[in-house]
């Protein structure tokens, strides 16, 4: 990584956060993004969960695993890629975000997104759809879909995945999932059968 990146990836980091009372007391470490600074294609997750958090950084767990070998399938890798998360600190028991602490850690999000520019969103699950789109989704029959959203000031194409656990849970989603991570490396322009080398890891739904 260049002196220029590694000062751009420091300026996305989030060192302290208070605003989230039960976050702050759940969390052992705030969870930031991970990956290049000027990676064409960003996959948005929901938080963080138990590994994430001891290891402070985003899908490291099981749904972590099979992320990782789709992405080897599209031809990418981990190194490859950005990979964040709506919030940055593990919700108590793994529920899901509040609609008060999604909106908290909104600013960190779109600030990360607009240092980005990335040529493609991938959310990974319902929440981080709704969230982006600000609207209901169905994740399971509008997965695979790209859309064109408004974030961060400018118009974002957004493709709408399951969450990679959602495969561990039910095995009919396996297929859809790879095929919408293929698609994702070919809309980014990031994917191709000579493309990640690299190793990966990732967790949640």
């Amino acid at each position: 990584m260049t002196e220029n990146a590694d000062g751009l990836d420091a300026e996305l980091r989030v060192p302290s956060c208070e605003r989230c009372p039960a976050l702050v007391e759940s969390r052992s470490q705030i969870v930031d993004g991970v990956g290049p600074t000027d990676a064409d294609l960003l996959f948005v997750g929901e938080g963080p969960g138990a590994n994430e958090d001891e290891q402070g950084e985003p899908f490291v767990g099981r749904s972590g695993d099979v992320l990782d070998e789709a992405l080897r399938d599209a031809g990418l890798a981990r190194a490859d890629v950005r990979i964040t998360n709506c919030v940055r600190c593990r919700p108590p028991d793994n529920r899901d975000p509040t609609t008060e602490e999604l909106a908290n850690c909104r600013g960190h999000l779109e600030s990360e997104i607009d240092r980005l520019d990335p040529a493609l969103i991938v959310t990974l699950g319902k929440v981080p759809s709704e969230h982006l789109l600000d609207r209901s989704v169905a994740i399971t029959s509008e997965s695979g879909d790209v859309v064109d959203a408004r974030i961060a000031g400018a118009s974002r194409r957004v493709l709408l995945s399951v969450h990679p656990a959602a495969t561990l849970y039910d095995r009919s989603q396996r297929d859809g999932f790879f095929e919408t991570i293929a698609r994702a490396g070919e809309l980014s322009g990031a994917g191709g059968a000579d493309g990640g080398s690299g190793q990966s890891r990732l967790g949640e739904y």
